[in-house]
């Protein structure tokens, strides 16, 4: 039975393929590059808005006292960055199942999907609760300044309800880049920004709040875009796919539970990995300059990680979406498309900060020292972006494939198993100071790069529709049955 319907998803995969080939290449690329827009787009402008915000609250929390700006940016920095890596880490099993479900066209499934998702979440929510509790012990514990930790031990608690906010904002997100439909997200973060500028302001400038007027419009600035996605998603806004609330999100979550925590991992370790490093650089010698600079080029990096972000999200729905239609050919020109479109990008980017150099750390800073630092590491930090550009699309196409173990085990290897390791010889052994840490950040990077190149390449396309049908049909639970039991619950 299973060979036999192997052998007719392989006999619908070449007709379409044929059909494909028919196509003139200008018409496909023009048509590609359409569809992975529309992902890439808004995904790319939310995230510039959503890292936005981070960076107005800062600059608000910094006019109100060193003390507070300290404890924030430990907050933010470490705990609320722990919690953001799991949770957006476990949701990314989301963009695999939707994205396949819609694309095998069982749009009714995206609802049950999102609402088990909405579970294993909220659970994982709840289980990292206590490090937001017990920020100040947990500080002091580690030998942070009393009063520092006193202020992130209040900070933390305003911040619960911001991790909640991830659940929403991660799971809503992906259910509707599945469908194409993130216009709606970009404009709700937009919105969000112009309204967190305008509050924190009015409660810190203004009528002088403090910290938590800060705090306040902070929360309600990651709160806002996630009420307006959940409005629109449940009031019409995607109505073959919400089919409103149902019992059926209990059922077979150990399945959502496994790929949920194999995503998890496969993203925590890489979003983890540049904390160590800066771990490791606070270490070495003269490590105020050595922090500084890294800081600045991690600055830099993280902004320009943003845009491979999107195209991320364009691989995982376009890859997911093809899969489940049946169509490896169109899954694989995807994946050419959305790799040398940002890699394209990309090598623009590495040339401008390979010749600017040190030019760029004057935005940030006016130490001369730390000019100088910034340009030794621009060659390391265009070297960065170039890869970036190609590293994160294939994470996306692991994702939209469902392969977030494996991709584990590769991130695992690459980064606390070679890269890690080596920074800290090229650092300390060799003397090369921050240098050798990133040289070792890099091969890690480069290592990932090149064993999720060979995994691509050497991937049979075909048997991957057969898995991605064979794991949308497991899935499957019938319109009819989400109807009467919808009925039930009613």
């Amino acid at each position: 039975m299973e060979g036999d319907m192997k052998e007719k998803l392989l006999r619908r995969t070449q007709q379409k393929s044929e059909v494909d080939e028919e196509v003139p290449l200008r018409e496909k690329v023009w048509t590609e590059t359409k569809k992975m827009w529309a992902v890439a787009g808004p995904a790319i402008f939310t995230r510039f808005s959503t890292f936005g915000v981070t960076v107005v609250s800062q600059a608000f929390v910094g006019h109100i006292g060193p003390t507070e700006l300290a404890a924030y940016s430990l907050v933010f920095t470490v705990f609320l960055r722990f919690a953001n890596g799991i949770l957006l880490g476990m949701a990314s099993a989301l963009e695999t199942l939707c994205g396949q479900a819609y694309g095998a066209k069982q749009y009714h499934m995206l609802g049950i999907y999102l609402q088990r998702s909405w579970i294993v979440l909220l659970l994982t929510a709840i289980l990292i609760l206590p490090i937001f509790v017990f920020t100040t012990p947990i500080l002091k514990f580690l030998g942070q300044e009393e009063d520092i930790a006193k202020v992130a031990g209040t900070i933390s608690l305003w911040l619960i309800p911001v991790v909640f906010s991830f659940i929403v904002s991660f799971t809503c997100q992906m259910f509707l880049q599945a469908q194409s439909k993130n216009m709606i997200i970009a404009y709700l973060a937009a919105f969000s920004i112009l309204i967190h500028i305008l509050l924190s302001w009015l409660l810190t400038v203004k009528f002088k709040f403090g910290l938590p007027g800060a705090l306040l419009s902070t929360t309600l600035a990651y709160w806002i875009p996630n009420v307006g996605q959940l409005l629109f998603i449940t009031c019409g806004g995607c109505r073959e796919t919400w089919k409103g609330f149902t019992f059926l999100a209990f059922k077979d979550l150990y399945p959502v539970v496994k790929l949920s925590l194999s995503a998890g991992a496969m993203l925590c370790l890489e979003l983890w990995y540049n904390t160590i490093l800066v771990l490791l650089t606070g270490n070495l010698s003269n490590a105020k300059v050595a922090i500084d600079a890294l800081a600045i080029c991690l600055n830099i990096n993280g902004w320009e990680m943003m845009i491979s972000l999107g195209f991320l999200a364009a691989a995982s729905v376009r890859v997911s979406n093809e899969l489940g239609r049946g169509s490896s050919k169109a899954a694989k020109f995807s994946i050419k498309m959305i790799v040398l479109t940002s890699f394209s990008i990309g090598f623009v980017l590495f040339l401008i900060f390979l010749f600017m150099r040190g030019y760029v750390a004057y935005i940030f800073t006016e130490s001369p020292n730390v000019v100088k630092a910034v340009a030794n590491l621009s060659p390391l930090l265009a070297i960065s972006i170039l890869l970036n550009s190609v590293q994160p699309v294939l994470s996306g196409v692991a994702i939209g494939a469902g392969w977030q173990s494996i991709v584990a085990y590769v991130n695992l290897a690459s980064y606390y198993l070679v890269g890690i390791p080596i920074g800290v010889v090229l650092g300390y052994v060799f003397n090369l100071q921050v240098k050798g840490v990133w040289m070792g950040m890099l091969c890690g990077i480069l290592l990932q790069t090149i064993v999720l190149i060979v995994i691509t390449s050497k991937t049979d396309w075909d048997n991957q529709v057969v898995i991605a049908r064979n794991r949308v049909q497991k899935w499957f639970v019938a319109e009819s049955e989400e109807h009467n039991n919808n009925q039930q619950d009613a």
